[in-house]
């Protein structure tokens, strides 16, 4: 049912879609258009915009206290942007945002008893988190790419975990081994991707490293099979969250490679630093 609304939602006119174009670098809600944003920006790296538009959600269910809209909070909480069609969008992508958030504090208790902490050694990091449920849509290409464009470039995302859902077509996701070979991701039915961010890589010292991937251009002979779409839930621990070397990945012979910082100051300097001039023109 995801899926067949995010479907609707890039189906209609652009124009209509831009009504809740995002509004702003540091605003994760909204709209943003094809090119709109070029991923491997984040590691630093030029690349043109990504072949693809999308539209994103934040929090469902922020109370209304300071600590979710006062001045601390900057805009990890600002309101969700509704288009008018389709119609039930919202009634469909708030129950899949709270499901995913649930699995993902599954997961993060999973991975506190893999590192030897105890299973809510992350809870209270993350009871308040500011993740987001992306729906991406990469449209059948009409022309050729340009030069060094993909359908998204290769970057790692920023938060502790990405749960991802994604269609089998042309054109899809590939992941970097420690072989140095890009090789393809399966998408086995019923089943989810789930990736490392690189907030849990600076928690673990590195000991677990986070998931570089890309999203590549189909085949020629395969464009008119290749729209394609994904349902991205970024999770992302509470913006005050500090991201400090666990106890357990860190020791004499293993120091902490990383200065603590909070999570929601570098969320912010990378959703900014993707950013493309098309976003804000189109």
């Amino acid at each position: 049912m995801a899926h067949g609304s995010g479907h609707r939602h890039h189906g209609v006119l652009l124009d209509e879609k831009m009504k809740v174009v995002r509004p702003a670098p540091d605003v994760t809600r909204g709209y943003i258009p094809m090119e709109g944003e070029s991923v491997a920006r984040s590691r630093g790296e030029y690349a043109p915009g990504d072949l693809n538009e999308s539209f994103m959600i934040g929090p469902v269910d922020a109370a209304e206290t300071a600590y979710f809209h006062g001045p601390p909070a900057g805009k990890h909480f600002a309101p969700n942007l509704w288009p008018e069609r389709p119609a039930r969008l919202r009634a469909i992508y708030t129950p899949y945002y709270r499901v995913m958030a649930d699995l993902a504090r599954t997961l993060m208790r999973l991975f506190a008893l893999a590192l030897d902490q105890p299973e809510t050694f992350f809870d209270e990091k993350i009871d308040r988190h500011i993740s987001r449920l992306r729906v991406r849509n990469y449209p059948a290409p009409l022309e050729p790419p340009a030069p060094g464009q993909l359908r998204a470039g290769a970057h790692s995302d920023y938060g502790s975990l990405t749960i991802l859902k994604a269609e089998d077509k042309a054109g899809g996701l590939q992941v970097h081994n420690k072989a140095g070979a890009w090789v393809d991701v399966p998408i086995v039915p019923d089943c989810f991707i789930v990736n490392l961010g690189d907030l849990m890589a600076r928690w673990t010292n590195d000991h677990w490293v986070s998931t570089l991937h890309r999203v590549v251009n189909p085949p020629m002979e395969l464009t008119h099979l290749s729209r394609r779409q994904s349902l991205v839930f970024f999770h992302n621990p509470n913006y005050d969250a500090a991201i400090a070397c666990i106890p357990s990945c860190q020791g004499p012979d293993r120091p902490p490679k990383y200065p603590v910082i909070t999570s929601g100051d570098h969320l912010r300097r990378q959703f900014v630093r993707t950013q493309t001039q098309a976003e804000t023109t189109t």
